[in-house]
């Protein structure tokens, strides 16, 4: 009798945060589960794969620390990618935007983003599809939209990968799915794992109350947010505390807006998105970004960890005034600016 196994090998992500990626072997198939990159001041890649030994890719979501090394899988051959219409569109937009900044040191180039984009297979939540003897389901995840954990049964296992999971509901998305049935292994991620969070209406009202003593106090708020998923929660918690002040939003945020406004079904109450992005004012322009910290108002903007983007210029810009605030509402990396920031009240951007 053949004994029957899925072995496990972890690329990257083990002990740090970033460059999401593990390697599952059945009898059959080969599947690589993210293949994401660290963002430091060069990024760092995971362990390398021999693209011809790979069966799939299956990709939980589109944040770079677990999409952005994918491109290097189509550079010499072509490698099937599965994930569902968004997390793929807004995969694109984030290494098109990588690759832009970051060239000099990637070892992939346009082309080959292109070429993963065409080997993209575009599947939807809760509908298992096949590669050779491993079954795969993806779920929500309840983290960004388009979020999925992957289910994989092969080997005789049942593996679940959460990917970046969040089980509470927010203002953006529903919780994640958790109705797994029996279980062999659990791969969780585990950022907070030794955390307990405040009550999030809690927390919410809180937010919201500071915000608002900043700006009726004359002050500029800035709340440095990554594009995808938690610019878009600030936006719609404002709105639903019914925020009457400015809110500006900045950066690649605007495209992810109008990105999810053609999604709608992956989002909590696409009503109250849309009220909420169509109420807030975009910076569309130089002049518009020089002007928005003219006047008290609330703006949204990457980079979540004050690592560029045009957060950087807008904390040079206020920094300097006491009425003006800075709220960090991410995870801030050791080694970032807003890790910086965060420990010492100062940082360089």
């Amino acid at each position: 009798m053949v004994r029957r196994i899925l072995k496990i090998q972890f690329l990257g992500s083990t002990g740090e945060v970033g460059r999401s990626a593990i390697a599952l072997k059945s009898g059959k198939a080969t599947l690589v589960l993210d293949y994401g990159v660290m963002l430091n001041s060069e990024p760092g890649f995971p362990m390398h794969v021999p693209p011809r030994d790979v069966d799939a890719v299956v990709l939980s979501h589109a944040h770079l620390d677990h999409s952005g090394a994918i491109p290097i899988f189509h550079v010499t051959t072509s490698v099937p990618v599965y994930g569902n219409s968004l997390t793929f569109e807004l995969t694109e937009l984030l290494i098109s935007d990588f690759i832009h900044l970051s060239s000099y040191y990637l070892p992939f180039e346009f082309i080959d983003l292109q070429s993963m984009m065409d080997a993209c297979i575009h599947v939807d939540y809760k509908k298992p599809f096949k590669v050779k003897d491993a079954k795969i389901t993806l779920l929500n995840a309840g983290h960004i939209p388009g979020s999925s954990q992957i289910l994989v049964e092969a080997g005789g296992k049942r593996l679940l990968y959460t990917g970046d999971i969040n089980p509470v509901e927010t203002r953006l998305l529903h919780g994640a799915d958790v109705d797994y049935g029996e279980l062999d292994a659990v791969i969780i991620e585990s950022t907070y794992a030794d955390q307990d969070h405040p009550e999030r209406r809690k927390l919410e009202r809180m937010f919201v109350n500071a915000v608002r003593e900043v700006v009726e106090g004359g002050g500029v708020v800035l709340v440095p947010a990554f594009s995808v998923g938690r610019a878009q929660e600030i936006l719609l918690v404002l709105r639903a505390h019914k925020f009457e002040y400015d809110i500006i939003v900045d950066g690649m945020a605007r495209k992810v807006n109008q990105i999810l406004l053609r999604h709608g079904g992956y989002l909590r109450d696409p009503g109250l998105f849309r009220d909420a992005v169509h109420s807030a004012k975009w910076v569309n322009s130089r002049k518009d970004r020089r002007r928005a910290p003219k006047e008290p108002c609330v703006i949204v903007s990457p980079a979540g960890m004050l690592k560029g983007g045009p957060a950087a210029y807008y904390i040079q810009r206020i920094a300097k005034d006491e009425r003006n605030a800075v709220f960090l509402v991410s995870y801030q990396i050791p080694g970032t600016p807003g890790r910086e920031l965060l420990e010492t009240g100062r940082c360089v951007v």
